[in-house]
């Protein structure tokens, strides 16, 4: 056995530094975290100091025996888990699980895995920090506790099974104030009006000059009368300025630059961007991705500028250390950066390449010179009106950092367009030629939807979360239904372009299409019924400054500067008591319930709320001697704006067609939308129909495609074991099997198996535990 065991989280990381390893040296991987606070129980003793049960999960049990008889038999443990909180939580479970002891045990830490950052970390070991180990167990303590105490309030007031969590509560929060904002947004119309002027060159050539006028007007009678006003006008050139100006590059990447940028320039999802990254770190080719340091090593910036001067030339080098602007800055010290400036590319997969090209171009543009340009605005007076047009022009004069790199921004508007624009030769006291003069109806812009990528910026912005909580966060908000990210189709919308042409004003109305969104977050009806009554009761725990201050407590546990238990104690006194408070109070009406009105058949009341499964409409109420009606809230609708109209529309289903085959076609609406239901089978009716105009053709035509998809599907079925069958799936063929999926091995063909041997593989799968259980989804309502 070697004298020495590295143990690191993750197999992939294994790999890459045994290889910089000597034969003395042996590395696994704990695969991430060995223990944690017990799934089902609280796990916390108040009494005893908010003391922490953890346990070791099952399926964590083989790999804690293999490192425990590992590091009995080594010389030192070397502890290589990551440079942040939860890695140094990750070493300290180990040093305790595995029963280390100190004289035996180093820690050590990386930023990068590289040959020279490994052994120099090798010659550098530390202790275990206790105060980083503090500052995760605090995070994690608290987070159980919110999460643990809030979710059998939120059982009992909206619906079962739902869960809540302190940070993901407050993304949530963002998502439905920005979704309100957008619902009582009033959107005004002004006139942009653009004049294209004819301007002749030096070889009397005429060329085309846009410019736009320096305000916008606020209605078509105006923009008429100032179209009328330029008919007998003349145009001058009132005076011509000519600046220099320069554009600095953006610093280095940090995990929620790279997150946004990634999203913009590559349409990465952000948990898509940390796992790419994850796995260019692990492969040694990149520094740490969960950083909020802007700060580059000097070994990084000598990279940057050999790469330069041998790529561009040393007229392109400026170097440049940034400083890390975020509030409580932490975790990894060095912002992400290749980790060799002389690899422009990389071996990998397409993703990955992508992401390393981002990172390589970003590193080295920050250590480039600014860009120079010359900017170029001209007034042009009219003669008979106190308003004025203005012409932008710009040209680079030296490209520098551009030449690489670009930023790119959530908001990039057609206020961009002069970039790049070249003004024609002007002088002061030149009168110009009016080609035309438009007066185009506009409309202001709505607040826009968050996308992963500009909630990650919020987030940051208001301090709540650090780099490793964003894509967790995100992610964990949409598993939960409290959001969803979606495409929302714009509606189309008329607009007036008054054109100026040849002394004639002409009048056109146009249409357009406005409100597309792609990839927008969008608050589901739990999302907002969840967040109103947490709001309400808890708005401690759903306030920003406070989720902001936490963090900031947890920097000091971090820095040594404060007990961890201190914060829980203080916490759970004010939480504790405002749970039970919740849970005791009686209430009227159920969390998020809205009356539309009267049902005019019965009389009853119509109301909408979340329901079991869900937002429905209901009429009539408990207390009724007849039960009342439910139908479920199709997708499109929600509750806070649904009409009365719309809910009573909702109960005409299910609809009866003709029979077909002897038995009835209807048309239904449940739990996971509408469906066709014929002969005790339900057909997921496409997004395209509308169940309440379906025809009877239709259905019967998605009866038969579904029917041919199913036969196609089995590939064999044995009639002495009905429950298990052969199927093709969308990997590929498998065995089903009592409620259950298992893999056909490669070489063998799938129609030629026969009972037996799908049994015998059965049993083969059952013994190794790699069965796959199936989800059943059935349309019932």
């Amino acid at each position: 056995m070697q004298k020495n065991l590295v143990i690191v989280e993750s197999p992939a990381k294994a790999k890459t530094i045994e290889k910089f390893l000597g034969k003395e040296y042996k590395v696994l991987s704990s695969y991430g975290h060995i223990r944690d606070l017990k799934k089902k129980d609280f796990s916390i003793d108040v009494e005893d100091n908010f003391k922490p049960n953890y346990e070791i999960p099952a399926e964590k049990k083989k790999v804690v025996a293999e490192l425990k008889t590992a590091a009995k038999d080594a010389d030192m443990v070397w502890l290589a888990s990551d440079e942040d909180r939860e890695g140094e939580a990750i070493s300290w479970h180990l040093y305790e699980v595995l029963g280390l002891s100190p004289e035996k045990t180093k820690r050590i830490v990386f930023h990068e895995i590289t040959k020279p950052a490994i052994l120099k970390a090798i010659e550098n070991p530390r202790d275990i920090d206790i105060n980083l180990v503090n500052a995760q167990q605090a995070r994690r303590v608290l987070d159980r506790i919110v999460g643990f105490e809030l979710s059998p309030v939120l059982w009992r007031k909206v619906k079962p099974a739902l869960s809540a969590g302190r940070v993901q509560s407050v993304a949530v929060r963002l998502i439905v104030e920005r979704e309100r904002e957008i619902q009582n947004f009033q959107s005004e119309a002004s006139y942009r009006v653009t004049a294209t002027f004819l301007v002749p060159e030096a070889d009397g050539k005429m060329v085309e000059m846009k410019a736009e006028l320096a305000r916008r007007i606020k209605t078509k009678k105006e923009a008429q009368q100032f179209l009328e006003a330029c008919k007998a006008a003349s145009f001058t050139i009132e005076d011509i300025t000519t600046r220099p100006t320069k554009k600095s590059p953006a610093a280095p990447f940090t995990t929620s630059t790279l997150q946004q940028e990634a999203a913009r320039k590559l349409g990465f999802t952000v948990a898509q961007t940390m796992m790419i990254a994850q796995k260019l770190y692990e492969s040694g080719k990149i520094t740490y991705m969960r950083t909020d340091s802007v700060n580059l090593s000097e070994y990084a910036i000598a990279g940057s500028k050999e790469a330069i001067s041998n790529m561009m030339g040393d007229k392109y080098i400026k170097t440049r250390q940034y400083a890390t602007k975020t509030k409580g800055a932490q975790e990894a010290h060095e912002a992400i950066r290749p980790t060799a400036m002389s690899d422009q590319v990389i071996e990998g997969t397409a993703q990955e390449k992508k992401l390393y090209d981002l990172i390589w171009k970003r590193t080295i543009a920050s250590q480039m010179t600014d860009a120079e340009l010359e900017k170029t605005t001209a007034n042009i007076s009219i003669s008979n009106v106190s308003d004025n047009f203005v012409a932008n022009g710009e040209v680079i004069k030296f490209d520098g950092f551009l030449r690489v790199y670009k930023e790119s921004y959530d908001d990039e508007t057609e206020n961009q367009e002069d970039e790049g624009r070249l003004l024609p030769p002007l002088k002061k006291g030149q009168v110009l030629e009016a080609k035309d003069i438009v007066a185009m109806e506009r409309f202001n812009q709505r607040p826009a939807r968050y996308t992963e990528a500009s909630l990650v910026r919020k987030l940051e912005e208001l301090g709540i979360g650090r780099p490793s909580t964003y894509a967790p966060t995100i992610s964990t908000i949409q598993q939960r239904e409290y959001v969803e990210k979606t495409d929302k189709e714009g509606v189309e919308r008329s607009y007036d372009v008054l054109t100026l042409k040849n002394s004639k004003i002409e009048d056109v109305t146009r249409t357009e299409i406005t409100g597309a969104e792609k990839s927008k977050l969008f608050p589901t009806d739990i999302g907002i019924v969840v967040n109103d009554f947490l709001t309400e009761y808890f708005p401690k725990i759903l306030d920003y400054n406070f989720t902001a201050s936490v963090e900031k407590e947890f920097d000091d546990v971090a820095d040594g500067d404060k007990e961890w238990t201190t914060i829980m104690d203080d916490f759970y006194k004010k939480f504790h008591p405002s749970v039970e408070a919740t849970l005791a109070a009686k209430s009227e009406h159920k969390a998020g319930e809205r009356v539309l009105g009267t049902d005019p058949k019965s009389g009853k009341p119509v109301s909408v709320k979340i329901g079991r499964f869900g937002p429905v409409v209901q009429i009539g109420t408990s207390d009724d001697e007849e039960k009342p009606k439910f139908a479920q809230l199709r997708k499109g609708f929600s509750l806070e704006t649904v009409t009365l109209e719309e809910a009573l529309e909702l109960f005409k289903l299910p609809r009866k067609l003709e029979e077909y085959e002897g038995k009835v076609v209807s048309i239904g609406v449940g739990r996971f939308g509408p469906y066709i239901y014929h002969n005790s089978k339900y057909i997921s009716l496409p997004k395209e129909f509308d169940p309440m105009e379906v025809t009877y053709d239709q259905a019967v035509e998605l009866i038969l495609a579904k029917r041919k998809a199913d036969a196609e599907k089995i590939i064999k079925k044995f009639d002495e074991e009905p429950e298990l069958e052969i199927l093709n799936g969308r990997y590929g063929p498998y065995i089903a099997y009592k409620g259950s999926n298992y893999k056909i091995p490669k070489n063998v063909e799938p129609k030629d198996l026969n009972l037996q041997t799908c049994m015998d593989i059965i049993k083969l799968q059952e013994d190794k535990g790699t069965t796959k259980k199936r989800k059943f989804t059935s349309k019932k309502k």
